[in-house]
């Protein structure tokens, strides 16, 4: 990993994918991560605007979980660009879209790794950290608990990514990963459902920005009143990719700077 000196700007882009997850990082040493591409009809626009900004390379690839509306626009990504290395969960589904993606890194020849809790993504320093906090190995039976969950720390900020982590991946996370939870922006589980996002488990994130990743007038009434009243509790300041459109922060190490 290159080095990463405090000062530096790092941007964290939300995506707006419709009802679906991205978030494109460009990290302070000069280094890319994308999480998630949103489903097979966004990964177009998710390529663009990794393009626009003058990329042509991922050097960190991550799938939280096998879901169309997180990976379907992976297969575009990855034959548009270079990808250095791709973490995925050993989650398994049936559907075109993941079997796709399985064959285009394949073809792409692209390095995979395990997405698992305690593995780490980036280690710069000391200064620049990115690992997952899930999946903790359960045997869960939705597939959204496989979720890989991001924890990338610069400095002294800090951003959680949740994927579509719901309350039994939540208590899983508190039960072994406690402190660790603790961030500056968290991008909440499961487009805001009330299947994730415990009260508990959100005191313990005690984010001060939230982001919700969500499609105009979807289809799951995404994101719950539930949600938006628990880190409304907390003082969290929310922002949705529905209203907002795509979510950039930028952070110098020593502080986070939302889109307005």
């Amino acid at each position: 990993t290159p080095e990463t000196s405090l000062g530096a700007q790092m941007t964290v882009t939300y995506l707006n994918v419709g009802q679906g997850d991205s978030a494109f990082i460009q990290l302070p040493n000069g280094q890319t991560m994308l999480i998630d591409a949103g489903s097979e009809e966004y990964g177009n626009t998710v390529l663009g605007f990794i393009r626009d900004k003058g990329y042509t390379k991922i050097d960190y690839l991550i799938a939280t979980h096998p879901h169309e509306d997180h990976i379907g626009g992976m297969a575009t990504i990855i034959n548009g660009l270079e990808v250095g290395r791709i973490y995925i969960p050993l989650a398994e589904n049936n559907t075109r879209t993941y079997e796709n993606l399985l064959e285009t890194i394949v073809n792409r020849n692209v390095e995979t790794f395990e997405a698992k809790a305690g593995t780490r993504i980036v280690d710069s320093s000391g200064v620049l950290l990115a690992y997952f906090l899930a999946p903790n190995g359960g045997a869960y039976d939705e597939l959204n608990n496989y979720s890989a969950v991001v924890k990338l720390e610069y400095g002294n900020t800090s951003f959680l990514f949740m994927g579509d982590a719901e309350a039994e991946a939540e208590d899983d996370m508190m039960n072994s990963m406690g402190s660790l939870l603790s961030a500056d922006v968290l991008k909440v589980g499961h487009h805001g459902s009330d299947t994730s996002s415990q009260p508990t488990f959100l005191s313990m994130v005690n984010p001060t920005y939230a982001v919700i990743s969500c499609g105009a007038d979807n289809q799951y009434d995404h994101p719950s009143e539930t949600t938006i009243e628990n880190l409304a509790s907390l003082g969290t300041h929310i922002y949705r990719t529905d209203t907002d459109g795509n979510i950039p922060f930028i952070s110098n190490g020593t502080s986070v700077t939302p889109p307005y």
